[in-house]
């Protein structure tokens, strides 16, 4: 039986989808043909990943192929709604996945994003412990808790996610040892990496990842291949993926390298 050349290897959808980000970070326009030949795909199965990653704000379609958005073009996030609306079955999952990950009497830090307010939705109503967040939104969700302790840092407030950042918000994190922490993100590369929109926020995330015995990144396959303004950490740095695809295999060696782990949903 004879090999089939690269060229022609099987490549799963989430897999097309990063190489097509990756494209398009490169040259903002991709021609349906040029992706199709280069993934050994036909032009409809291209045409089917256009389709869904322009429903996820990730591009736009055009004549003959796809280009960047204006909004990625700028190194903007979606607008907090807009988000809270995409992908929200996979969000919702990888929430129940990363509150399946906590113990009794653990100190859990749930940072900010919408989902970020999905593990804090999901876990156990009978859980006893502590949570330490960023996000207005997910001390909200808790509020009612009774054998939840929410510990709130303070800062500057970002509205849509009502994130919490600055020097107020990295002095409370510098002073606290959690047990897990469970990070948000804006994109997951295997290149680049952990990254992320706000300078501020990161400039947290990077105090409770220090931290953390062990922490989690949160990202639905639609983040893969992306890449936000700022950079938080090399995938190595963290201590496991959580997601409701398998990503594609450069990440997971990334994250595999530095004995992380990949919890699908």
């Amino acid at each position: 039986m004879h090999k089939l050349p690269q060229k022609w290897a099987i490549v799963l959808p989430a897999e097309r989808h990063a190489r097509i980000g990756e494209a398009l970070r490169v040259s903002r326009v991709v021609s349906t043909d040029d992706l199709a030949h280069e993934l050994g795909v036909s032009a409809e199965t291209i045409r089917r990943d256009f389709v869904a990653l322009e429903r996820q704000g990730r591009l736009s379609r055009v004549h003959g192929g796809a280009t960047i958005t204006l909004g990625q073009a700028a190194g903007e996030e979606a607008p907090f709604a807009e988000r809270t609306g995409t992908a929200a079955d996979a969000k919702t999952r990888i929430g129940r996945a990363a509150a399946g990950l906590v113990h009794p009497g653990q100190t859990v830090v749930i940072d900010v994003g919408t989902t970020a307010v999905q593990v804090a939705r999901a876990l156990p109503l009978d859980f006893t412990g502590t949570v330490a967040t960023c996000s207005l939104l997910v001390a909200a969700e808790l509020s009612e808790r009774p054998g939840i302790e929410v510990l709130v840092c303070g800062g500057r407030l970002r509205g849509g996610d009502l994130a919490l950042s600055n020097s107020v918000a990295q002095a409370f994190f510098a002073d606290l040892n959690p047990d897990v922490a469970f990070l948000g993100s804006g994109g997951v590369d295997a290149a680049t990496g952990l990254t992320d929109y706000y300078l501020d926020e990161i400039a947290v995330r990077k105090i409770i990842l220090r931290n953390a015995t062990r922490s989690y990144v949160l990202a639905d396959s639609s983040k893969f291949g992306l890449v936000a303004r700022h950079r938080v950490a090399e995938l190595g740095e963290l201590g496991g993926l959580i997601t409701e695809a398998e990503p594609p295999s450069g990440i997971q060696d990334a994250i595999t390298r530095g004995n992380g782990v990949i919890v699908l949903s």
